[in-house]
């Protein structure tokens, strides 16, 4: 798609119509801001998969028109796409400490982190990037250094709130700047883009200082060790944490790599307080009794190799739960995680564990602003037009609804998925929004060290493997003659247990000799024509002896 030089444009690559991915250009003329850079983890049946990315073609295609990554905050759904986007399009990175501090650690294990330039900024900072002026206004969040964004164009004002929520008492005492938003409401905002993820929620969420209450109370009643999962970026729920720890005289060990990392990172820039002398090395709890000892550590989501879910299977080197430990899993259960995050919790309770989750008790609270707070970001805005942003589609429809109460008229919003562009002209006197087309979109899978290798045909195939399993043919076949040497040999994985099936083998076997003996002169003619043929006979045999699909490889080795 070509966008006008004219016009500004808003291109969503990512975040809209789904929880991760966020990504969404700014343009106009030969200049383009990118803000944020995130992946998503994924759904359950997304086999082996690792993680995704949005699909970047059109970053790719106007790659000499990026100016700069500008990242509201150092979560991964907006900043894990960085080092895969960076190898290829080469533009400077600005954030503030923290989160550039994070965004350093990933782009060091990708080997990017000479290559990037990276421009820390605070609140109230103004940058010049290409024809774009961008202020930086704080908010709160689940994490530390979050901003929002005033970006002055050609054209008019955008306001891009990031995640935000409305905490009267952040455990950091600093508040969002209300007073910026309001300033700028009053000059006059053209678009305001802003979250949507707790669009269904009445009312207002509450301050993470309720969270510390809680953690604070189960710290007291704890006898023997108390182990805290939560996300490793959660700075202000690590220092609660720690806080409790520090007050009932335990000492605290960290697990998980990005744990260890993203502490150091906190503790260096001064964003984290920790004792020297409370800190000790997982390695050295034995050296300690249970009642002195707090674990903070990674897997609050149930991922199968977090070291949450070790210590649920007892498979952790240096921690194994046992009967009277204290199990606090704080943090909210991502969707499609829900059976993952089950299981652990049983296997905790199964060793004797008191478990504490979100169901039974007060021990995370969200970093999104609910119905209220997003009116009440509404009303301080006073936007022209209206475009709401990280959600999934029933998020962005909610969010719609809220801002026509508020007085936005329904032409005015844009309920836009990925890859759905908005432009806004001056038609006279005013400048005018209206959708205008499409541009790719989507989501890129990471496997391992493959990005995009991995498609939806591999998917199906994954499926099929872990649904019906795989027969292979063996067929040895002497090349000239076409005589059948060796075989066919049957061999299946996930199919039917081989030692118990010799007779359904046996059969499966037959049947193949019976397409080959069919055959006749044919099978002279091209080796594919007989796999073909294999295949298909298989598969009709098969589905009508079992209703099963297994994948069907045959194998002609030529003798």
């Amino acid at each position: 798609m070509s966008i006008s030089d004219n016009t500004l444009s808003v291109v969503p690559l990512g975040g809209l119509g789904e929880i991760g991915l966020n990504m969404t250009c700014i343009e106009y003329g030969d200049d383009i801001i990118v803000v944020d850079a995130g992946i998503m983890f994924p759904e359950e049946e997304m086999l082996g998969v690792d993680l995704i990315i949005p699909d970047y073609t059109y970053l790719r295609e106007n790659h000499e028109k990026i100016r700069a990554f500008i990242i509201t905050h150092g979560h991964e759904d907006h900043t894990g796409a960085l080092p895969f986007i960076l190898r290829e399009i080469n533009a400077p990175v600005y954030g503030t400490r923290l989160t550039l501090g994070l965004i350093s650690g990933k782009l060091k294990e990708h080997r990017l982190l000479e290559s990037t330039e990276l421009i820390t900024v605070k609140p109230r900072d103004t940058v010049e990037v290409g024809c774009f002026r961008i202020e930086f206004i704080r908010v709160t969040h689940s994490i530390v250094d979050a901003v929002a964004l005033a970006i002055t164009t050609p054209v008019g004002i955008i306001i891009h709130s990031g995640d935000f929520k409305l905490d009267q008492t952040p455990i950091d005492g600093e508040v969002l700047d209300m007073a910026r938003f309001a300033e700028y409401g009053d000059r006059g905002v053209l678009c305001l883009l802003s979250d949507s993820t707790n669009s269904e929620k009445e009312g207002y969420t509450l301050s993470e200082r309720e969270v510390g209450r809680a953690i604070d109370e189960i710290f007291s009643q704890a006898e023997k060790r108390v182990i805290v999962a939560t996300f490793a970026s959660n700075i202000h729920r690590i220092q609660q944490i720690a806080d409790a720890a520090v007050k009932y005289g335990r000492k605290i060990a960290l697990s998980g790599r990005s744990m260890v990392a993203n502490v150091q990172i906190a503790r260096d820039l001064g964003y984290l307080r920790l004792p020297n002398d409370v800190l000790i090395k997982i390695d050295d709890i034995k050296k300690f009794h249970d009642c002195e000892v707090a674990i903070i550590t990674t897997g609050s989501q149930g991922e199968p190799m977090s070291a949450l879910s070790r210590m649920a299977l007892n498979d952790h080197k240096q921690v194994q739960v046992n009967e009277g430990d204290t199990v606090v899993i704080s943090a909210k259960v991502i969707p499609g995680n829900e059976k993952s995050i089950s299981r652990i919790i049983n296997h905790f309770f199964k060793r004797g564990a008191k478990v504490f989750y979100e169901r039974v008790s007060e021990i995370h609270v969200s970093g999104h602003a609910a119905q209220e707070e997003q009116k009440i970001m509404l009303h301080l805005v006073r936007p022209r037009y209206f475009i709401p942003v990280h959600g999934e589609y029933r998020h962005l429809v909610h969010h719609a609804r809220l801002a026509e109460m508020v007085g936005i008229p329904r032409e005015r919003i844009f309920v836009i998925e990925d890859g759905e562009v908005v432009e806004f002209e001056h038609d006279g006197n005013e400048v005018v929004g209206a959708r205008a087309g499409v541009v790719t979109a989507g989501r890129i899978f990471v496997d391992g060290k493959g990005v995009g290798d991995v498609g939806e045909v591999v998917l199906r195939d994954r499926m099929r493997l872990a649904h019906d399993g795989v027969v292979i043919v063996i067929i040895g076949i002497e090349q000239h003659t076409g005589k059948v040497v060796s075989g066919p040999d049957i061999i299946s994985r996930g199919f039917v247990f081989e030692d118990a099936s010799q007779d359904l083998l046996l059969e499966v076997r037959e049947a193949v000799n019976g397409v080959l003996s069919g055959m006749g002169q044919e099978i002279k003619s091209e080796w594919s024509v007989v796999q073909a043929d294999v295949r298909s006979a298989l598969k009709k045999f098969i589905f009508k002896r079992m209703e099963r699909k297994p994948m069907i490889l045959p194998i002609i080795m030529e003798v």
